[in-house]
């Protein structure tokens, strides 16, 4: 998440997000994600339950992401050099 989109987010006192909580909820759901401050400093984010599994399920491991590749099928040439570099005066 961008500062930009952390700075568009609505942002609760500790205190008032917990005495509207309900309201919280309310709003991560209809509007996105809500911004819980502590002393002035950004201390947590609501998320909706919809936005929290997009984050989880959005990542790949190393292996899927090759799989997904749109190389996959072509020659590609992954040889290494033989060549041993140059010479360096220590």
């Amino acid at each position: 998440m961008t500062e930009e989109e952390v700075a568009s987010m609505r942002a609760w006192q500790i205190q008032e997000a917990k005495n509207k909580l309900s309201e919280v909820v309310d709003r991560a759901m209809a509007e996105g994600p809500q911004t819980i401050t502590r002393r002035g400093r950004n201390a947590a984010v609501v998320l909706s339950a919809s936005d929290f599994k997009k984050l989880k399920t959005g990542r790949t491991g190393l292996a899927e992401f090759f799989r997904r590749s749109p190389l996959v099928g072509e020659d590609l040439d992954f040889g290494r050099s033989r060549d041993a570099g140059r010479a360096v005066k220590l």
